[in-house]
């Protein structure tokens, strides 16, 4: 028989069977079930709400637009502005107030013509000042060639000195020095009142009004009150269109080509002219070549500053009846990527890559040859990290 201490101890091991299965630690594996379900989640709403939160960037966009007739064959366009080769800020020599003024923007003049007039009061006086002057040593002259004169005949029969005589001469070329001087003092005092009256130098249209009745005016303005000129004057027979050519394009040209003006105030109306003259210098800043290009007929719409452009023609047949079209674009809306020529379209709110190729250069447009449609909206002046799919938004 075994002791009793040793039966409790045994009995002490014995399984509990009051204890029940679901007493046991449970698994975690229902927790990363459910974290995983979340980050699935949290990637399908981001994904799904990412267009509305990615910022889009604001760009500006241009139309790829369709030229026909002598647009599509012309062989070189250029732009530039209408400019009168006989233009002149009208000033006056004097200074002092302006008095008169007799023509206002537009009206014409002729040559010689007085335009305005300063206040010439003092001019006059100046002027009465040396007449009288010249009048009083022509009378000195007068009176001292009769006493010359008088001693010369005295002197023959004795009565006085050869001294007496060479006095009377001498007091004689002085008298006449003193006229030559006092006429001169007249001319200067004519000038000085000439120059208070301001003409045109040459026939033609006052295109501006510089200064009123009033003010001060003062051949190189120096002071902040006065004005330099009165008018700008131009001969609108001398318009000519002065358009810059790239300096790569200037084989194109050749003087005496014919060409075709298109003001863009007019757009419909076509001026036939000729290339007068090529600046024998270039622009190192832009790279271009300054051409001047004369109206072969003119008219009253023509005026100066207004932008123009110019087609020039290389062949000799009519091309303006040919049925010829081209699509071009802006130059600013290419741009380079690897080398290719890329514009980026507008589709919806997202840019795309478009691969080009271009033709000629015409004028601020490129022609384009494959790759682009009319009507396409792309974008101007792309960002250089400007990439396919990018969101962008159109500025006003």
């Amino acid at each position: 028989m075994e002791p009793k201490e040793n039966r409790a101890e045994i009995s002490s091991l014995r399984i509990d069977k009051s204890r029940k299965f679901d007493d046991r630690p449970k698994s975690n594996v229902w927790r990363y079930l459910l974290a995983a379900v979340g980050i699935v989640v949290l990637i399908l709403v981001y994904f799904q709400f990412r267009e509305k939160v990615v910022p889009s960037t604001k760009v500006q966009s241009t139309s790829v637009i369709l030229l026909g007739g002598s647009d599509a064959t012309a062989d070189l366009v250029a732009t530039g502005y209408v400019v009168a080769q006989r233009m002149a800020e009208v000033a006056s020599k004097g200074t002092g107030r302006l008095e008169y003024l007799g023509f206002e923007e537009g009206d014409t003049v002729s040559a010689g013509e007085v335009i305005a007039r300063l206040d010439n009061n003092d001019m006059k006086a100046n002027l009465n000042v040396a007449a009288a002057a010249l009048r009083q040593a022509e009378v000195d002259t007068l009176n001292a060639g009769r006493d010359f004169r008088r001693r010369k005949a005295l002197l023959q029969s004795g009565a006085i000195t050869n001294a007496e005589l060479e006095l009377s001469e001498t007091n004689y070329n002085n008298a006449l020095a003193r006229v030559q001087g006092s006429a001169a003092a007249v001319t200067v005092a004519e000038v000085n009142l000439e120059n208070t009256f301001i003409r045109a130098p040459f026939n033609g249209t006052v295109l501006m009004k510089n200064a009123d009745v009033g003010e001060i005016v003062a051949p190189f303005a120096s002071s902040a009150s006065s004005k330099g000129s009165v008018v700008t004057l131009a001969d609108m027979n001398s318009l000519e269109v002065e358009a810059d050519v790239n300096e790569s394009n200037i084989v194109k040209v050749q003087i005496g080509q014919r060409c075709e003006i298109v003001l863009d105030a007019y757009p419909s109306v076509t001026y036939a002219g000729h290339v007068k003259k090529i600046v024998p210098t270039a622009d190192r800043s832009r790279a271009t070549v300054l051409t001047k290009i004369a109206f072969d007929e003119i008219d009253k719409k023509v005026l100066p500053e207004m932008s123009a452009r110019v087609n020039f023609f290389t062949k000799q047949e009519d091309t303006t009846s040919a049925e010829v079209n081209a699509i071009a674009v802006d130059k600013e809306a290419i741009t380079s990527r690897n080398g290719q020529s890329i514009v980026f379209r507008i589709d919806g709110d997202r840019a795309t890559a478009v691969p080009v190729t271009t033709g000629r250069e015409l004028g601020r447009l490129v022609e384009i040859i494959s790759g682009l449609s009319q009507g396409d909206q792309v974008v101007l002046s792309p960002p250089g990290k400007m990439t396919t799919g990018q969101k962008i938004e159109l500025s006003s």
